[in-house]
């Protein structure tokens, strides 16, 4: 069993920075592939970034690369998503989420967290 919490979301202007951490528990956690999900109002929720494992590999959205960066410190077991110019569409709720499989797709992800609320407006 993992069990996860997201935090450091909030509003912010566009151009603007945010980093969302996520902290997990639970034996398995240390192995597990970590994704970054968010789902804006009325639209499915979509993949944002992924890490594996150890944090060797990571995988991003066409629409966020060069502009966030996930990374994770094993000691404090945690996962974060750094967040540079920030535009309104980035504006979703977002979800961390542990599962076995290094991968974009939702369904191979087991543990979600309950979301963290990113708006970024003017």
């Amino acid at each position: 069993q993992v069990h996860l919490v997201e935090s450091g979301g909030g509003l912010v202007q566009p151009g603007g920075s945010l980093r969302l951490s996520c902290a997990g528990s639970g034996r398995t956690f240390s192995n597990s592939a970590m994704g970054w999900f968010r789902q804006a109002p009325g639209q499915e929720r979509e993949f944002v970034a992924a890490i594996n494992w150890n944090g060797a590999n990571t995988l991003y959205a066409d629409s966020v690369k060069g502009r966030f960066t996930i990374s994770r410190d094993k000691a404090k077991n945690t996962v974060y998503v750094q967040m540079n110019s920030l535009k309104p569409e980035d504006t979703a709720i977002y979800y961390c989420a542990a599962g076995a499989v290094f991968t974009t797709r939702q369904v191979s992800y087991n543990y979600w967290g309950q979301g963290t609320q990113v708006t970024v407006s003017s």
